[in-house]
């Protein structure tokens, strides 16, 4: 069987839990890490979420003894020092994608990225990121985040909003807590993720997350500079009005009135909070805007497609290169 028709393998690190629940559900099977020490990158499975049979757990010692169709990067600790640690060095000259899930944390604009090999492909999460990282040389393209359908619709029954971020109030003012605490002195949110415990809720893990935001108004995200959360496009999905700060990729993803509001005033998004906890019916019919903008842009399928064509991509152009020299 050759490369373009084959099931391909990849392995991975267990970063994000639910980007790499999404990603494996594409036709390929994803090989994962597992250390006694639960390290991250090296937690395993896990529990959390409901990975099918094609995600597969692999002893660390015994990673460098298994065969693989390509690398996957996640983080620049998996890049600079992590594949040097489990991967043998043939491995090591496997194709590789390294996927960028995160703006330069450094100068927005000048901040040359980790990856300078040009057989390493670059991946980047959103087009923001793609846009502001120094990465000259290098295959650069976008997949943007891909969700599953909601199985729990939007209900909007509850006169609140919703905040999902885990260990907001150790992340300061890059996550907006500031924002959340200023916000929240005029209208009623709740926060929901790890450390989240202090405003009276606490983590909801992933499977249960749906169920329990749909009873909310509205989805506000007050975080300034990030990726597009995942968080973000589940609610969407779900049929939520989306509230949030008129920067990344969040400008290009809510049209305002239409699907939420976005803006860098706070202080007129506290007005169309208000506006949405007024008008229910408004903010349902916004929801339902979200969500068409969800299905076409971040559907399952698509998302799956996209990175099945990267893997198959990667590994057809490493064979050809062997073939040619």
């Amino acid at each position: 069987m050759d490369t373009f028709t084959k099931r391909l393998k990849i392995f991975t690190w267990h970063i994000h839990g639910s980007y790499l629940y999404y990603l494996s559900q594409g036709n390929y099977d994803i090989y994962i890490p597992v250390n006694a020490e639960k390290t991250e990158g090296y937690v395993g499975r896990g529990e959390t979420f409901p990975f099918g049979d094609n995600v597969i757990e692999v002893e660390a010692g015994e990673v460098r003894n298994l065969d693989f169709d390509v690398i996957l990067f996640q983080t620049d600790e998996n890049y600079l020092q992590d594949q040097y640690d489990v991967l043998s060095e043939s491995q090591r000259t496997l194709p590789r994608i390294y996927v960028e899930h995160d703006p330069p944390w450094g100068h927005p604009t000048n901040a040359p990225h980790p990856v300078t090999d040009p057989e390493v492909m670059l991946v980047h999460v959103t087009h923001f990121n793609k846009l502001m990282w120094d990465a000259p040389g290098l295959d650069s393209r976008v997949i943007e985040h891909g969700v599953m359908p909601s199985a729990m619709p939007y209900q909007g029954k509850l006169d609140k909003g919703i905040v999902v971020i885990n260990n907001l109030p150790l992340r300061g003012r890059l996550l907006g807590l500031d924002i959340f605490e200023k916000v929240r002195k005029e209208i009623p949110l709740d926060l929901v993720g790890m450390g989240a415990e202090k405003y009276g809720i606490g983590e909801i893990l992933h499977p249960q997350l749906p169920d329990f935001i749909a009873q909310y108004r509205f989805f506000f995200n007050p975080i300034r500079y990030t990726s597009l959360g995942l968080a973000v496009c589940e609610a969407m999905m779900q049929g939520m009005p989306i509230v949030g700060l008129a920067t990344t990729e969040m400008a290009v993803t809510i049209k305002n009135g239409y699907s939420g509001f976005i803006n860098t005033n706070i202080d007129q998004l506290v007005s169309d909070m208000k506006m949405l906890l007024n008008e229910p019916e408004k903010a349902a019919k916004m929801g339902q805007n979200a969500k068409k903008t969800a299905q076409g842009r971040f559907n399952i399928t698509r998302f799956v497609t996209d990175w099945e064509n990267a893997f198959r991509e990667v590994a057809v152009k490493a064979i050809t290169n062997l073939t040619t020299t």
